[in-house]
């Protein structure tokens, strides 16, 4: 059954079919259109918020008012990530921002548009989107269930997570109550974790509350930001799951179809730039909070070998267990032949010279 079809004929759940109920039809008067955007993240919350902050500011800017984007953040307007997903995709809602690995369950390939474990860097990640055919592959996916769709943020490499206790093997994780989205989730369920997925705005009250025994959540600025420090002091700062994380701007096919190009290109490039932007954000503010989360006496870690190694074979199990759809392998082996051919120039260029950098300066 063609998915797009699905949806418009199941319509949404009955949290996010009350709360976008109040939408109206596309506002548009004298020229002026307005777009109401739904968000994966409460208002303010640091920089994914930022991200979608960004998009609506340089669209707003661009088009001289003939075009608004007004941002409803989590629980404005829909409440839940899969509400969401519902109401773009029965046209109650126009756009969506958020990470595109929330809706695996919809199809395991909207991975590849945010990280998948062992996945791409953010310049990888960019190479292929951009210059590799990923971009396209996007809007193929996308097409089945009515969305257009862009890389709008992205987090940089993701910290491996805040935990009560310390990871020593594979088998801490048998029974650990830990968020993470994703196939990355999937992995770490491979190896026993009661694995979950809530809005980055709960999270803080989940492990407060010992609902949650572990999170990831992004990385030191933004972690710092949400207060994880107050609950436990073991951080790991290396994770598998997310090596340079994208964030998605969606916009229901039809509401697209009715933009006039000039709009559809101010949204396509106010996206692109605030991918870089966000992107850098992060870099620029990560180091220092580390350094204040350190000197508030959090305890950062590496994972053992021994621990990567049950990652690796974990996230091997997910992703060969997606094969068997064809758009899932089709993105997977576009991937990872980007990366391949990535790396084999950039091991010899960026890495070396970063090594010789750190070698000859300290």
């Amino acid at each position: 059954m063609d998915r797009r079809s699905f949806i418009k004929k199941a319509g949404v759940g009955s949290t996010a079919a009350v709360a976008a109920s109040t939408l109206a039809a596309p506002a548009i008067a004298q020229g002026r259109e307005k777009l109401v955007m739904v968000t994966a993240w409460g208002r303010g919350l640091a920089g994914v918020f930022d991200a979608a902050q960004r998009v609506a500011d340089s669209v707003n800017a661009m088009s001289g008012g003939t075009l608004e984007i007004e941002i409803k953040a989590q629980g404005e307007l829909v409440s839940g990530l899969p509400g969401l997903f519902d109401a773009v995709t029965s046209g109650q809602a126009d756009m969506y921002h958020a990470a595109d690995y929330y809706y695996v369950g919809q199809h395991p390939a909207f991975g590849f548009f945010t990280a998948v474990p062992f996945g791409m860097t953010p310049n990888e990640l960019h190479n292929w989107y951009y210059h590799g055919g990923g971009h396209g592959m996007h809007r193929e996916l996308g097409e089945e269930f009515g969305l257009v769709s862009f890389l709008a943020g992205n987090t940089g490499p993701q910290a491996g997570g805040w935990f009560r206790k310390e990871i020593n093997s594979a088998d801490d994780f048998k029974g650990l109550k830990f968020r993470m989205p994703g196939l990355g989730g999937k992995a770490l369920g491979k190896l026993g974790a009661s694995v979950q997925t809530i809005a980055g705005s709960e999270v803080y009250q989940a492990l407060a509350s010992g609902a949650l025994d572990g999170t990831e959540w992004i990385g030191p600025w933004a972690d710092e930001k949400a207060g994880f420090q107050e609950i436990t002091k073991i951080y790991y700062t290396s994770g598998f799951h997310e090596p340079g994380a994208g964030l998605a701007l969606a916009t229901n096919a039809d509401r697209w179809a009715s933009l006039s190009d000039q709009h559809k290109k101010i949204i396509e490039i106010a996206a692109g730039e605030a991918n870089l932007w966000n992107l850098h954000q992060y870099l620029a503010n990560n180091s220092e909070a580390l350094a204040r989360l350190q000197a508030g006496g959090v305890k950062t870690l590496e994972f053992p070998d021994a621990v990567w190694d049950a990652f690796g074979a974990a996230s091997k199990e997910v992703m060969e267990e997606n094969f068997g759809d064809p758009l899932f392998k089709k993105v997977f082996d576009s991937v990872n032949d980007s990366m391949k051919k990535s790396a084999s120039w950039d091991s010899l260029s960026s890495v070396a010279y970063t090594r010789q950098r750190t070698r000859v300066l300290g």
